[in-house]
């Protein structure tokens, strides 16, 4: 009789909810039933709508390209962790992983890898190594490494933060609003004294809670997050062009000019289509505005409308599960909302002569066309301070070649392009590999191997045509014995959601 009171109550309530939010008793009731949904999943019937409301853009795995025809692959940098966070969040709820909220590589970039930093005077440097594929011993495995330059407290520039709070009625639940408000104060009390704050919520209607004020006053902006309640509809277009207005009123060349929206994602009021919203962050970009997307929550998650809109409005979106991953994002990594590269993107060109194949490991809604490479006109990904980016290729070699013959020459060349500032012109960057790197009897890097894993398991949770012999305990496996350094005891925390 339980289950069944609980289909109604919540069939009922969700209607509520999918309209202008919940309020009163009826708000209470829906909260406590989504929070009973949300970590006792395993005790209700999966009939229940408790995620029939997340909204993933679906997409395939990239294919295998022959590289006689294509022998040049260029895609945009994603910096964005959101991701793995959200597949953690289904996984210790109880409940099976949405093959579609599987980006491998958010999955990739999560995590910090031990790259070299950049040098002379270079805000990014890249590197690559080459090995075998463990998931197919006939093939072999090229990973690109990126990292951003790292950046002293003195480096940091002055910020201009508007910070867009959805307090409709779908985010009143402890791990929504309550998350949230307690990642802005953090956040807060890691800024600078002379950092500007501004404060615009929105549901049935859009308010400037608090104007641009320094962070030296960080107890008048404490005690204006603290009056956030939710309550109502889901006005998100129009905030978000409030929120455009206020950057721009406070708007400096030389700070960190960036909105920070928290939401579930649940636009029900005015602007409410994804590729409306793009065109408006698109435009405000190019203005030099930044976005960084919070995604909360689920049953009504719009992960979808959150990846668009921070991959059109040059930022990164993360998916908050935890207070764990709240001070990942607001103090460990806090550097990360500075971009010290822009408009990056990676160009790799193999020799057909060598190679007959590669398929490149996701990234599939940032592949480019090899003329926008040298475009900078071409809007690309942005790289955070200190941040690394991964990438693999799955390669697969001419098993006719006399390779002594050629055991110095080049078989893979690895571009890369980016911009110091967002108005400037883009700097080249280029890394070759010869096939004595394909031989080479050394060991390969922890880096190489940890990432081979993380991709193996993201093509488990998939279930990619391209698997082939991955599984959970090989990619466990990988990155058990690869481990590197876990500052934060991220890459532990990976191996006991591995376990389940």
């Amino acid at each position: 009789m339980k289950k069944i009171f609980l289909y109604f109550s919540l069939a009922s309530l969700s209607v509520l909810a999918v309209g202008c939010g919940v309020s009163g008793e009826n708000e209470v009731a829906y909260v406590e039933t989504q929070d009973y949904l949300a970590y006792n999943s395993y005790a209700l019937d999966e009939s229940l709508p408790g995620l029939s409301g997340d909204q993933f853009g679906e997409f395939a795995d990239n294919p295998f390209v022959k590289t006689s025809q294509q022998p040049v692959s260029t895609f945009s940098v994603d910096a964005d962790g959101a991701s793995y966070a959200i597949v953690r969040r289904y996984l210790n709820s109880g409940y099976d992983v949405n093959p579609s909220s599987v980006r491998i590589e958010e999955l990739l970039n999560y995590f910090t890898y031990d790259y070299a930093s950049p040098t002379d005077g270079n805000n990014v440097a890249i590197n690559a190594e080459v090995g075998d594929c463990p998931w197919n011993p006939q093939h072999h495995l090229l990973r690109l490494g990126i990292k951003g330059k790292e950046l002293t407290e003195d480096e940091i520039p002055r910020a201009n933060f508007v910070f867009l709070v959805d307090v409709s009625g779908s985010m009143f639940s402890s791990d929504k609003l309550d998350l949230l408000k307690s990642g802005l104060k953090e956040l807060v009390y890691q800024m600078n004294p002379d950092d500007r704050i501004s404060i615009i919520t929105y549901s049935g209607e859009v308010k400037k809670l608090l104007e641009s004020t320094t962070a030296s006053h960080a107890a008048t902006i404490v005690k204006a997050i603290d009056k956030l309640k939710a309550d109502g509809c889901t006005a998100g277009g129009e905030a978000l062009k409030m929120a455009y207005e206020e950057a721009m009123a406070n708007y400096d060349p030389k700070c960190n000019n960036r909105i920070i929206l928290g939401t579930d994602g649940d636009f029900n009021v005015g602007v409410t289509s994804t590729e409306a919203l793009t065109e408006m962050v698109e435009s405000y970009a190019k203005k030099g505005i930044y976005m960084t997307c919070l995604g909360f929550g689920m049953g009504n998650l719009n992960d979808e409308m959150m990846e668009s809109i921070s991959n059109h409005g040059n930022g990164t979106y993360h998916y908050i599960d935890s207070e764990d991953e709240m001070m990942k994002v607001f103090v460990h990594e806090r550097e990360r909302f500075v971009s010290v590269a822009n408009d990056a993107k990676c160009q790799v060109t193999f020799d057909s002569t060598m190679v007959s194949e590669y398929r490149l490991i996701g990234y599939e809604n940032r592949v480019m066309s090899s003329e926008d490479f040298e475009n900078d006109e071409k809007d690309a990904g942005e790289i955070g301070a200190g941040q690394t980016i991964t990438a693999l290729y799955e390669i697969v070699i001419n098993d006719d070649k006399d390779w002594s013959k050629v055991i110095n020459k080049p078989f893979v060349t690895f571009d890369f392009r980016y911009k110091k500032s967002l108005d400037g012109q883009s700097i080249p960057l280029k890394k070759v590999l010869s096939v004595e790197d394909i031989f080479n009897k050394y060991g390969r890097s922890d880096n190489f191997y940890f990432a081979a894993g993380v991709a193996a398991y993201g093509m488990v949770l998939r279930n990619s045509p391209y698997k082939g012999d991955a599984t959970i305990d090989m990619a466990r496996s990988l990155v058990k014995n690869h481990m590197g350094k876990d500052l934060h005891g991220y890459r532990a925390d990976l191996l006991e959601l591995m376990d389940k």
